[in-house]
């Protein structure tokens, strides 16, 4: 059995989604349901997230490229990084469903590998 993808949601993401997700059987937390995490620096919510094995979720897509260039850089490993570009995924009434159903898709099929980067597919 393959191990469990666990992931923590940016700041930017609902506490809605990771409960979505957690219904459907997957390990989710969300920076907006922790007050110890909410305004805290991008940095800040990768390194607790690899201290916690979570890869982010995120929209912040050129901030948290520049983190995972560094940590390469300097041989830090993190869980990995789930990127959500909002030409895919619009804010607009169908997000948080599209989200949720990409999501559990991913993690359905077998998660990501450890330290991966990629991009939320539909």
């Amino acid at each position: 059995m393959p191990p469990v993808t666990r992931l923590l949601l940016d700041e930017m993401l609902s506490d809605d989604i990771a409960q979505q997700l957690r219904d459907k059987g997957h390990d989710v937390l969300a920076v907006v349901a922790n007050h110890s995490l909410v305004g805290l620096p991008d940095s800040a919510v990768l390194a607790h997230a690899t201290s916690e094995n979570r890869m982010v979720v995120t929209k912040n897509i050129k901030d948290f490229m520049v983190l995972d260039a560094h940590y390469r850089a300097t041989g830090s490993p993190h869980a990995g990084l789930v990127l959500v570009s909002t030409k895919t995924f619009p804010e607009d009434r169908h997000m948080t469903g599209s989200m949720v159903r990409s999501i559990d898709k991913l993690l359905s099929q077998g998660g990501v590998n450890h330290g991966a980067v990629v991009f939320l597919q539909r």
